[in-house]
């Protein structure tokens, strides 16, 4: 059973539409209560770190089917979680004590909101008595994390814990996923009480809207008719919404050309024809060109992020705007939407299907796109991504490659901030989703290695690779003694450039190559670094595997051989020129038609034919 609401049994909650199921009163702890409430809810797994305020609950845990995977940093529970939930589709969920505890998910806390990630974060608090009195290891997360939160509970009544936990998962899984917190009172964890599982939830605030609306689904049927140039721009909604099917056939339906968001990898295959890439400002020539020639944008589960749009004034000038999405405060947020439409992007892709079918065959409009796709098709093709290989040293494209080549699209891949990141979203093959988990809106460093955790422990069959920086690894890697300890093989490949690359790329770009406090000194002797820390020695000294590799040459082999491992974590410390850059590239806050493919090198798709 996954971390979801718990199957319906008797009579539906009217505020909500899910039904819950009836338990019979017993009289246990508050921490019993809340093991109970979990155990109610479906959950498989917690990551987390006991402490004082949430010690009580520990004690149940111990006899609990819910595995408790103990994690060396709270900040890597929480990505843990996330990388749980991003994987399956559930809710993910992270424990801490208070204070200090509580503070360190914070981070974790912030990403999953703005990927719209579910997972619920439980922590203790100091006893309510002492409450606002500066009492030890007391924090207000409550109040900390209120803004980034879909919502946030201080439990002080142990009888409300079941009741919370209910709501917890459900506001986390429904609508627009995200974070929800649950902070619960030390005493409340020790008094005495009452479970009851509630039978229904009453959430009169909280009506998350997922039917569409049909008259907007038929208008916006007609503009796609009538449209020369129409784009299915695609963001991460519809990989939440587990869309990808839905999209694929309307794609094929209506042969308009697909951009994927950083968060949308894999909602439509790299393979399709149609499929122009991420667009952005790390994105391909072809998706750019389509955004900004574009005479209408679908828009699906996307939220003109100004990483896509550049200068939003000048973002896809010709363009109209259809904007679906389940969240309403995002439509017209940036960019105001000619139809909106707000709902579930499953079922608003199912609809318009239905609309431009029944519009083909009543009223024979049906849009002809055919000199547009071969205007940008052919964008695509003369501007590929492609990389230039360095006379010294490995280019870290090829390291990437060879790692999706050797592994395939069968793999989940998780990735830390920056270059690698970037390279990752380009040069590993994508054809299914919930295989590429990144850190989007907040771009977190670390993410990639406790994420890859939650993944494999939700996975276990499919092989996990972390594609990190030196600077991220050196964030969260302690996460791997939990990883050697647990069993969870994960397999890591640090792109080590010696640098924080993107940084240093910015500051050759636009700094005059004064590299202020970007050199790492994780690389070999010949660059100047000291190798602190020897990689290969700290990944051993943590019960994993470790590897180098320094030559394309050795690549494949030292590949194949992590691949080969399948009992503990392996590292690879890939050795690359630190030199590489991430191209095409759109300066911050530049128009996206100032895209460059290499320094002082712009693409010209206006010599194309349209």
């Amino acid at each position: 059973m996954g971390n979801r609401a718990p199957a319906t049994t008797v009579r539906p909650a009217e505020e909500t539409g899910v039904e819950m199921t009836e338990t019979a009163p017993e009289t246990l702890t508050g921490a019993q209560s809340l093991v109970r409430s979990l155990e109610q809810a479906g959950v498989e797994v917690i990551f987390g770190i006991p402490g004082g305020a949430i010690l009580p609950a520990y004690d149940p845990l111990f006899d609990s089917s819910i595995r408790h995977v103990l994690v060396r940093h709270e900040q890597g529970a929480g990505h843990a979680a996330q990388g749980y939930a991003m994987a399956t589709g559930k809710v993910g969920v992270c424990m801490a004590t208070s204070g200090p505890g509580a503070t360190n998910l914070v981070t974790a806390i912030a990403d999953a909101y703005l990927d719209s990630v579910p997972i619920v974060a439980v922590t203790g608090q100091v006893a309510s008595s002492v409450i606002g009195s500066d009492a030890f290891q007391e924090a207000d997360i409550r109040g900390i994390t209120m803004p980034i939160t879909k919502h946030s509970y201080l439990v002080t009544d142990p009888e409300e814990i079941p009741r919370v936990i209910a709501e917890a998962f459900h506001i986390a899984l429904s609508g627009r996923p995200g974070p929800v917190l649950v902070d619960i009172a030390k005493d409340a964890l020790q008094a005495e009480t009452t479970f009851q599982w509630p039978h229904e939830l009453a959430l009169p605030g909280y009506r998350p809207t997922s039917r569409p609306h049909n008259k907007q689904v038929r208008e916006a049927a007609r503009l796609i008719a009538e449209a020369e140039r129409p784009v299915l721009y695609v963001g991460g909604g519809v990989i939440k919404a587990d869309a990808a099917a839905e999209l694929k056939i309307l794609a094929e339906l209506t042969q308009i050309p697909v951009v994927t968001t950083l968060m949308a990898r894999g909602a439509f295959p790299d393979s399709h024809e149609l499929h122009l890439g991420m667009p952005g400002m790390h994105g391909t020539v072809a998706a750019v060109a389509a955004l900004q020639k574009s005479d209408l944008l679908i828009t699906l589960g996307a939220r003109f992020d100004d990483r896509v749009t550049g200068e939003l004034s000048s973002f896809a000038p010709e363009a109209k705007v259809i904007h679906a999405d389940i969240d309403p405060a995002e439509i017209s947020k940036n960019r105001v939407a000619d139809v909106p439409i707000v709902g579930d992007a499953r079922e608003v892709i199912a609809d318009l299907i239905r609309a431009l079918q029944k519009q083909a065959d009543e009223d024979e409009l049906v849009g002809d796109y055919s000199a547009w796709r071969r205007y940008i098709l052919n964008v695509k093709r003369k501007f590929p991504v492609a990389y230039d290989k360095p006379t010294q040293g490995m280019a870290p494209q090829t390291v990437i490659e060879r790692i999706n080549a050797i592994a395939g699209p069968e793999a989940i891949y998780t990735s830390g901030v920056g270059q690698h990141q970037m390279w990752a979203a380009h040069f590993i093959d994508f054809e299914r989703p919930r295989q590429w988990l990144n850190s989007g809106g907040a771009g977190t460093m670390g993410y990639a290695v406790p994420a890859a955790m939650g993944a494999k422990v939700a996975d276990p069959d499919r092989v996990v690779w972390a594609i990190d920086g030196d600077g991220c690894f050196q964030m969260t890697n302690q996460e791997l003694a939990t990883c050697a300890l647990e069993g969870i093989p994960i397999k890591v490949a640090v792109i080590n450039n010696s640098s924080l690359g993107m940084v240093r790329q910015w500051q050759t770009l636009f700094y005059e190559g004064r590299y202020s406090n970007t050199d790492l000194n994780t690389g070999p002797e010949s660059i100047g670094a000291r190798r602190i820390p020897d990689f290969v020695k700290l990944v051993e000294a943590y019960g994993c595997v470790g590897l180098r590799c320094e030559s394309e040459d050795e690549l494949d082999e030292v590949i194949s051989k992590a691949m080969s491992i399948d009992d503990v974590p392996v590292v690879i410390d890939f050795v690359v020129e630190r030199d590489a850059m991430v191209w095409p590239m759109v300066a911050a806050g530049t128009s996206n038609d100032d895209i460059k493919i290499a320094r002082d090198m712009a693409p010209d798709w206006e010599e194309e034919d349209l």
